[in-house]
């Protein structure tokens, strides 16, 4: 150890950061929560909170098995082995997440939780909100829509005549009925709908689906085939009278490539692609292709849509609706305003527990 000079002053130690995680269930609002590929009362999720030199970070994991099979408890295994990953400095952020990524590359939705929590505690450090540290404009936060799971038309009919604080409504389809259920609902709004199969359709289902589906002022459709055939998005986007989205065949940013000309857009989810640097780097380049980008969101508290709803000034649609869909969401972040995210003035993201 190199001796100090008489009079010199001692450079200060620094502290590795430590990480912990909490997990807990969340219940669906109206007790179910029915796609065309999964159905679900309830929603396991982490919290994973980094302290560093007195301040902390959290963020959210939403796991789900159909995107890399994981798990909760997958993401408390990540959690635990990563404090040797994280360092001394949290201001080296794409050191840390190459170094997470690479140690764990198949566990997107528990490097999210980290990712968002490395953001939250440099926020916190600086003392300022995030759209800030990104340099976006909090009153540019596009118009987000309100989801209708799927039930009995009747039922998604009722239920959409019930939304007053949205401006636009997303329609689960996938399972049959399809023309039955916007009937039903257009029946009793005339708000903007866009649709969302979730892989429900053959090819030629969703051509003969759409066709039929235009009558109905739809604004685009999710994702109307099962994800791995490219090839079978471009052919529905050359016959569709309504623009394609592709949200399971677009997870992170090695899928966009494959996807220029194929879709007219992509859902980007922190969740999916592995957090908020990864969400940046997939709208930036979605854009340069000439594709229109969405945030979209699993069924989460306010930790991930706010962190979500912080990027999306940069996006042209917003699906940031997950902690709605909940019975009780824990927490509190970013406000809706007549279907539009207000951002809370706080460092970090700005969320806080919801108080009891």
């Amino acid at each position: 150890m190199p001796l100090r000079r008489m009079g010199e002053t001692p450079m200060p130690r620094k502290h590795k950061m430590k990480i912990s995680v909490t997990t807990t269930k969340l219940a669906a609002a109206h007790g179910m929560f029915r796609i065309a590929r999964a159905a679900a009362t309830h929603f396991d999720a982490a919290f994973v909170t980094i302290e560093h030199e007195g301040f902390f970070g959290m963020g959210e994991a939403r796991p789900s098995v159909y995107y890399d099979g994981e798990t909760v408890q997958t993401v408390v295994d990540v959690a635990s082995q990563t404090g040797p990953l994280l360092g001394d400095d949290p201001f080296l952020l794409d050191d840390i997440m190459d170094r997470v990524s690479a140690a764990f590359p198949k566990a997107h939705a528990s490097i999210t939780a980290i990712d968002m929590a490395l953001h939250d505690l440099i926020g916190k450090m600086l003392g300022v909100p995030l759209y800030k540290y990104f340099g976006l404009n909090p009153a540019k936060t596009p118009a987000t829509s309100y989801t209708i799971s799927i039930e009995e038309p009747a039922v998604m009919a009722q239920r959409a005549a019930a939304v007053r604080d949205f401006k636009i409504l997303k329609i689960k389809l996938g399972l049959g009925r399809d023309v039955e259920i916007l009937q039903a609902i257009r029946d009793v709004t005339d708000m903007p709908i866009r649709v969302d199969a979730n892989t429900g359709w053959s090819k030629e289902q969703a051509v003969e689906n759409l066709t039929q589906l235009a009558k109905f002022n739809i604004e685009f459709c999710e994702q109307p085939v099962p994800p791995g055939d490219n090839a079978a998005l471009r052919f529905i986007k050359e016959r569709s009278p309504i623009p394609i989205m592709a949200d399971e065949s677009s997870v992170t940013l090695q899928d966009l490539p494959g996807l220029i000309g194929c879709v007219d857009a992509v859902n980007v989810k922190l969740m999916k692609c592995g957090g908020m640097r990864q969400a940046v780097k997939m709208i930036h380049f979605a854009r340069a292709c000439g594709m229109k980008v969405m945030l979209g969101c699993m069924v989460e508290t306010s930790v991930a849509i706010t962190a979500a709803a912080t990027l999306s000034p940069m996006v042209d649609y917003s699906d940031l609706d997950g902690n709605f869909l909940l019975e009780f969401d824990p927490y509190i972040g970013a406000t809706n305003q007549t279907g539009r995210h207000i951002l809370p003035n706080r460092p970090g993201p700005g969320t806080l527990p919801r108080k009891a």
